[in-house]
């Protein structure tokens, strides 16, 4: 059997081409970003720190820009270009820390903090992705623990009193009786 004419030639032309524009598209976008979020759904009690975690890898310089998203309303929390500016908000300035690898970190979170975390990395060429952490915030329940001690607090003084209270009826009881008992006896000795 011979081979066909032309298929070996046909192949080797349709694999230079691919070759050509796969290496033309590699260096048309030289760029790409790639984002993990290897915690998306944390855990958080009031008053507590709690490390917003991501990594993102880009070949170029990248800027980060989050957002939070709750039944308040949208607010930017910080955004910034590695090596370049970090610009936070008024209402987050004393509450975030940024880190290199894209993560932040929010101090004292309290319940308005719960809701949703967008991050976005935006690479110098404008290739960007998109990242989404969602933060569910618990107050610790110390008002119904606090409302038992004071309850049991109260009850025992109530039951104090009352123990007092009855002793000094028995002892104004007992004295009434006695003084009762010395007249009794003193009319009996007159007669």
């Amino acid at each position: 059997m011979r081979p066909l004419r032309g298929c070996r030639r046909r192949g080797a032309i349709v694999g230079t081409v691919t070759l050509c524009l796969a290496a033309g598209w590699a260096l048309q976008t030289p760029g790409g970003v790639s984002l993990i979020v290897p915690q998306p759904n944390i855990n958080a009690t009031v008053a507590q720190n709690i490390l917003l975690s991501v990594e993102y890898s880009c070949r170029g310089t990248a800027t980060v820009e989050w957002k939070h998203v709750s039944s308040w309303g949208t607010a930017r929390i910080v955004e910034w270009k590695s090596g370049d500016y970090i610009n936070i908000s008024a209402a987050y300035k004393d509450r975030v820390t940024t880190f290199e690898n894209g993560s932040i970190q929010l101090l004292n979170v309290g319940m308005r903090d719960a809701g949703y975390y967008f991050i976005t990395v935006t690479e110098e060429y404008g290739t960007n992705t998109y990242g989404t952490i969602i933060l569910n915030v618990y107050e610790i329940i110390y008002e119904d623990l606090h409302f038992v001690a004071v309850l049991f607090a109260f009850l025992a003084a109530v039951s104090a009193i009352l123990i007092c209270f009855m002793w000094l009826c028995n002892k104004s009881l007992y004295l009434f009786q006695k003084k009762t008992h010395k007249l009794t006896v003193l009319k009996q000795s007159k007669k």
